[in-house]
């Protein structure tokens, strides 16, 4: 298929520019699409993704605003398209169409986002806009981080339901031959074609207990089949993830039956259609299914600077240096050809918010090396019972590896393997005074230290600073509300609409550039001889 290209000029009396700018408001969307459609997304920057013969596509440029536009409404596929040909507001922004410009199947979407997936830059349209707000001056050296639940497209499966659609999903990718060969070990009377849970009293403890058993060996009877031969990759993935199903879920008797075990395994996969999803917690009372959208924010102009995916149960500091990667990498060096007075000004300083949970000491350690100001609330040590002391009452001297209680009982604090230290007060706290108020352990008080323990006091007391406080409170929420402006319509926002991290990053990413697209809009930039201007 070769590039098409989306037409430059207007047919006059018919185009829906004269229409919709009588009735549009200044800061729409809209607007600012139809002005500046062919500068954010020419057919150039999409070329590519096609070849230079076969028959024409639809202009990329067309499908890139309908893209835009569908993350901006939540619509899925088939009403995207529909809105492109009945609603003239959406032929306006792809540049001022005729009201009778033709319409394209769903299908043109879905091939275009797995052409920008396979190709070399598949966020291009994010970096479009993001460029665009650089350009105007509207990102800083800020950063405001924080995370939201992406809820999978797929259902969350039982155990049993797990481990049977992980043999069908294994017969599904072997050849016929070794299908065969594989269905002469099966014990069990199914033949694993029909999708859902087999027949079963679920009502009778001894009947759920039989099912779980045949069905773990003949899990174990498939992947004992495939030992020790060569497998294609698809083979390969669909043995690994029938071993994993049956070992995260299942455990043996002394009597040698397979049971459901009676503990969660740590990264659980609780989908064979999109293994890549996990159970999350957003708090230790709200859990979801799913993944974790991610994302940093110029807290000025409120711009989304970067994104990024995890699984559901990923740490949030684990993804804060993917978005943090513009402030953390350091800005190219000024050309040689510049006189020493024609050197500019340093930049500013880097700052980045977030709060406890992206504040690890790994994060601000890294923060501090790279020369940005760490604004992260660190992460607290365990929270004493009301009425006890707490860690902070204790002098904890690193260097001299020492920890004197609040009684000035001073103990050597002994260095562990992961580089943390355990202090133990033991017979010290028998006839201690202020037993009462430290303990309630037979044993004694134990202070156990973390391996950054310098690092996340340091911070701590910094951030008890009534300055820093007001800085951290007018700064930091306004990535709330940018996490609602994304989870704004729940398909597409909250709910995911693709199974993958990557497919799903790539979609919370054309969101994000929808949102920006939206903001730019509000903000009334333009494109002028000088470039992009507010």
């Amino acid at each position: 298929m070769t590039l098409g290209k989306a037409p430059t000029q207007e047919e006059l009396y018919r185009s829906s520019r004269e229409f919709c700018e009588e009735r549009l408001a200044e800061k729409s969307i809209y607007r600012l699409l139809a002005r500046e459609c062919h500068r954010l997304f020419p057919d150039e920057a999409f070329a590519d993704l096609f070849d230079d013969v076969g028959r024409e596509s639809v202009p990329p440029r067309i499908v890139a605003i309908v893209m835009v536009l569908q993350r901006i409404e939540g619509l899925s596929d088939r009403e995207a398209v529909e809105r492109f040909t009945f609603d003239v507001r959406w032929k306006y922004g792809a540049g001022g169409l005729d009201f009778e410009h033709p319409g394209f199947v769903h299908t043109v979407l879905v091939r275009m986002r797995e052409r920008l997936r396979r190709s070399t830059r598949p966020n291009r349209v994010f970096e479009a806009v993001l460029e665009v707000a650089k350009q105007a001056g509207l990102v800083g050296r800020k950063r405001v981080l924080d995370s939201t639940a992406l809820y999978d497209a797929v259902a969350t499966q039982d155990t049993v339901t797990l481990i049977r659609s992980a043999i069908r999903a294994l017969l599904k990718v072997v050849d016929r031959k070794t299908e065969l060969r594989l269905r002469a070990v099966l014990k069990r009377d199914d033949d694993y074609v029909a999708a859902g849970k087999p027949t079963c009293d679920w009502e009778d403890e001894k009947a759920r207990e039989a099912l779980v058993d045949e069905m773990a060996r003949d899990a174990y009877a498939v992947l004992a089949e495939l030992d020790g031969e060569r497998l294609t990759a698809p083979v390969r993935d669909a043995a690994e993830l029938l071993t994993t199903v049956v070992g995260q879920d299942l455990e043996s008797r002394e009597d040698g039956v397979f049971r459901i075990a009676r503990h969660v395994a740590e990264d659980r996969v609780i989908s064979t259609v999109d293994p890549e999803a996990r159970h999350g917690h957003k708090t230790s009372a709200r859990g979801f299914d799913g993944y974790k959208g991610h994302i940093a924010i110029d807290p000025d102009s409120e711009i989304i600077t970067a994104t990024a995916v995890t699984a559901g149960n990923a740490s949030d500091g684990s993804a804060a240096e993917a978005v943090l990667d513009d402030v953390l990498t350091p800005s190219e060096s000024v050309s040689s050809q510049a006189t020493a007075a024609q050197q500019p000004a340093p930049p500013e300083r880097a700052e980045v918010y977030g709060d406890a949970s992206y504040g690890t000491a790994t994060l601000v350690e890294r923060l501090e090396e790279a020369g940005v100001e760490p604004n992260v609330k660190v992460q607290g040590a365990s929270p004493p019972r009301e009425g006890f002391y707490s860690q902070d009452d204790f002098t904890i001297d690193t260097a001299a590896a020492t920890v004197c209680c609040p009684q000035g009982v001073l103990v050597v604090l002994q260095p562990r393997k992961d580089g943390s230290g355990i202090a133990e007060f033991g017979a010290h706290c028998m006839a201690c005074p202020g037993r009462a108020r430290c303990t309630t352990s037979p044993n004694g008080r134990t202070v156990r230290v973390h391996p950054k323990h310098d690092t996340l006091i340091r911070h701590r007391r910094r951030q008890r600073d009534p300055a820093w406080r007001s800085r951290y409170r007018g700064t930091r929420p306004k990535v709330e509300r940018k996490l609602a402006h994304l989870m704004r319509r729940r398909h597409g926002g909250r709910r995911a609409r693709m199974r993958g991290k990557a497919r799903i990053g790539d979609d919370f990413a054309l969101l994000a550039a929808a949102v920006n697209l939206r903001r730019l809009a509000v903000l009334g930039v333009r494109c002028t001889s000088t470039g992009w201007r507010l």
